[in-house]
């Protein structure tokens, strides 16, 4: 059964250097980089809330945050329409929960408005970012993986 994986002498370090540069490719992508300043925003609130509101609801905004970072890697690196739709319908999903996450505490908590509304301000300006690199998915390099979704 793991026979397949026993001598693999395929890997060179000619393949190491092409994995970091997608790696950095990834990294300095405008949404990842959104992605990043949202993540970083929402660790910083939460850690400012007081300890109900975060009981309540830092597990889920940094839950949010952080699936958008993970799902952007996991599309931006594959070719797959159907694999980068996916993924972006989690981003998506999840960017959304995060912004009405913000409304929620704002009635919980008092917390500065204005560093909600940072927050806020940088989903909006991912949501803007989101849209453009949708739309650079091409729909016919896809392969059926029965489930039919993003189908014709």
């Amino acid at each position: 059964m793991w026979d397949d994986f026993e001598d693999d002498d395929s890997w060179d370090s000619g393949d190491e250097e092409d994995f970091r540069k997608e790696q950095d490719r990834i990294r300095k992508h405008p949404l990842m980089q959104k992605a990043d300043d949202i993540m970083h925003l929402t660790e910083a609130l939460v850690g400012a809330l007081d300890e109900t509101a975060k009981e309540m609801y830092g597990t889920f905004m940094l839950e949010d945050a952080t699936v958008i970072c993970g799902k952007f890697a996991g599309a931006e690196g594959v070719d797959d329409f159907i694999l980068k739709m996916e993924n972006a319908v989690f981003m998506k999903v999840h960017a959304r929960h995060l912004n009405s996450m913000t409304y929620s505490v704002a009635m919980v908590d008092t917390h500065a408005e204005e560093h909600l509304q940072l927050l806020r301000d940088a989903i909006s300006d991912f949501q803007g970012l989101f849209v453009h690199w949708v739309k650079g998915f091409d729909p016919s390099n896809k392969y059926d993986d029965g489930w039919g979704l993003f189908l014709d």
